[in-house]
């Protein structure tokens, strides 16, 4: 399973969805999720990168899993999701900038209204509760998130299908944000 999930985040990495050493992967396998370590370079991940751990309860292997550990194990435990990525894409970080948390960013490009519907946007802090039940709550109803000011969770059936929603919800972040400057612009200008 380490190698699908080094596969997702030299993507991440390359696409410039991520910085090497920020967000996080993660797989469910039964009860128990493999997921990335606490500073991870995600474009190097090897066998030694990632640690399994309980999604039911917590353990002393979480010290060195993810800080976001929690929130994906909030995840898995409210939700029918089987992979999870956490990417910190700048125009969706952006987005949720000028959203605000609560909020719901609806996109204009016709693939985002078509495969993403609204955004919703969550509030929380890092790798907290508060966190992890927003997340797990908005993760319920859509197949990708925004937490406000720090990056998109999303999730899939396979890593895959949540690298696709990854890559949508920042396609989409990135057409509103160029649009909405392009048309103020012209405003300006009139």
């Amino acid at each position: 399973m380490w190698q699908e999930i080094a596969k997702y985040g030299r993507k991440l990495v390359e696409h410039g969805l991520v910085e090497s050493n920020f967000g996080n992967i993660s797989l469910r396998a039964g009860d128990r999720m493999i997921i990335t370590r606490t500073g991870a370079a995600l474009d190097e991940i090897t066998v030694n990168n990632v640690v399994e751990v309980d999604i039911r309860d917590t353990s002393s292997m979480d010290i060195i899993a993810s800080s976001e550990a929690v929130v994906h194990r909030e995840i898995y435990r409210q939700t029918s999701a089987l992979a999870i990525i956490h990417a910190h894409a700048p125009y969706a970080v952006v987005e949720s900038l000028l959203a605000g948390p609560g909020e719901k960013i609806s996109p204009v490009d016709s693939e985002g209204q078509y495969f993403l519907g609204e955004i919703p946007v969550v509030g929380g802090g890092i790798g907290s509760c508060e966190l992890a039940g927003n997340l797990a709550n908005a993760l319920s109803r859509h197949r990708g998130a925004i937490v406000y000011s720090h990056g998109t969770f999303a999730v899939g059936r396979t890593l895959g299908d949540a690298y696709i929603v990854t890559t949508q919800l920042e396609h989409s972040c990135k057409v509103k944000y160029l649009y909405e400057r392009v048309r103020q612009q012209k405003k300006e200008n009139k």
